[in-house]
Parts: structure tokens; sequence; C-alpha cells
């Protein structure tokens, strides 16, 4: 495949996915947009991946990137009809290009925390794979406040009611991270908005011991990552 991921931070990448699609042989082609990289022609791609990042939906009145890239998602999701998938911001930007809304969330939600499967997701092509009940990372202080037209919620948990969703058949995101790795708590946690919202989530003492906490869970997410990754390919095979 030919493989095209918007990035809205150096250190916010695919992570152990980059690391699976290596292995399969698969091109990749970043675009940074927060650094002023353009978005190339698209219709050379076969998967286009957003991540996730520390802007929120409601600046994309000031920031032309944002604007671009809800634009290009739309054409890719809609007009081309291609697999999309979308990690946290990039779960958000699915559902605003497509006429959802995005908005702050009472409390930010960050750490360790289970996601439950819906009956959506039960028949889902990807989530129907999944455990019903998966242990999942997260760092968030928005969510997806109202789903776009013709959208299903495969994934919820009692923080965050949109977890994962899908979009006609062929477009989904999810607000939770499976893709870390043991660099990301401690990267993240460099970044000013990630840290203040790690310490209004956890508190002081246990915001500094979060990679600890995490690390012996490491090992499950990149088992689900690469699960959710042969599924992908499936999908997109069948």
């Amino acid at each position: 495949m030919n493989i095209l991921v918007f990035q809205h931070l150096a250190v916010e990448h695919p992570g152990t996915l980059r690391d699976l699609w290596a292995a399969a042989g698969h091109l990749l082609t970043t675009v940074e947009l927060d650094a002023g990289d353009p978005i190339p022609p698209l219709a050379e791609f076969d998967l286009l991946v957003a991540m996730g990042g520390p802007q929120d939906l409601w600046q994309k009145h000031e920031l032309a990137w944002m604007r671009a890239e809800l634009a290009a998602i739309r054409t890719w999701v809609v007009d081309l009809g291609r697999p999309y998938l979308g990690i946290c911001l990039g779960h958000q930007l699915l559902a605003e290009a497509l006429g959802g809304t995005v908005g702050p969330m009472a409390a930010p939600e960050v750490g360790l925390g289970e996601v439950r499967r819906t009956a959506a997701g039960a028949a889902d092509p990807i989530f129907g794979h999944l455990p019903a009940r998966l242990q999942s990372f997260q760092w968030h202080g928005a969510e997806i406040v109202t789903l776009p037209e013709g959208a299903v919620v495969l994934a919820e948990n009692d923080a965050c009611g949109a977890q994962a969703i899908r979009w006609g058949r062929h477009a989904w995101g999810m607000q939770f991270h499976i893709e870390i790795t043991e660099t990301t708590v401690a990267d993240w946690q460099e970044i000013p908005a990630y840290a203040e919202s790690l310490r209004r989530a956890l508190g002081d003492t246990r915001a500094a011991g979060l990679a600890a906490e995490v690390a012996p869970h490491l090992g499950a997410f990149r088992a689900t990552a690469a699960q959710m990754n042969a599924a992908l390919a499936a999908a997109m095979a069948g």
C-alpha cells in the first residue's frame, strides 16, 4: 500500500503501526501539517491516516492548515471513497469533516482506561475482531459531541460516548491510542498542553508515574495494533 499520514506534532506519530507497515513493505508519506508541509495530491494513495495532536477543532478558524486538512479528509472519504483511519485528533477531524461537531470535555481523559465495544462494533469489519472490552490509553480533552450523519459508534466508555466510530464502510476513527511505544508518555509529557491535561486528570503524583503505570500494558497494545492493522488490511482487500 501507499499510505499518507497527516501529523500534527512530530512526536505523535503512528508508532507501532508504522513498524507494522514497514515490515509489510508499505510505502509511507508523512505530512507534518503543523510545520507547514503541503498536502500532496491524494489520488496516488491507498490509505489516509490522521494522527493526534495538541490542537483543538475550534482552532480551525485561525489555523489555515487545519481547514485544508478538513477539506482533504472530506474529499478523501466522500468524493474518493477511500479507506481512512483517524486516531485521537484524527478521529475528531473525521467527525467535523463530515458535518459532526467536536467540543471540550468537562474533564480530560488521560491514562489507562477500558472501552466497551457496542453492538455495531461487534459487527464491524475491524472492531469485530477485537475484544468486547479493551484496555486503552487515553490523552484528550475534547470529544465528538454530534455524530455526522451516517456514522455509527463502535466503542464507548463512561468518560466519552464516542470512543470509536465508522462512517460508511471505509472510514474509521478512534479516540484512544493503540500505537504507543516505550517513549510515548515521556515524549508527550514534554508538550505543555499535554502536561497540563495530565496534571488536571491525574494529579502531580500519579502524573509523574504514568510511564511506569503504562509500561506493563505495552505488549497488549502492540498486539491490539497488530490485530487492528490486519483487520483493516483485510477490510481494504475485501
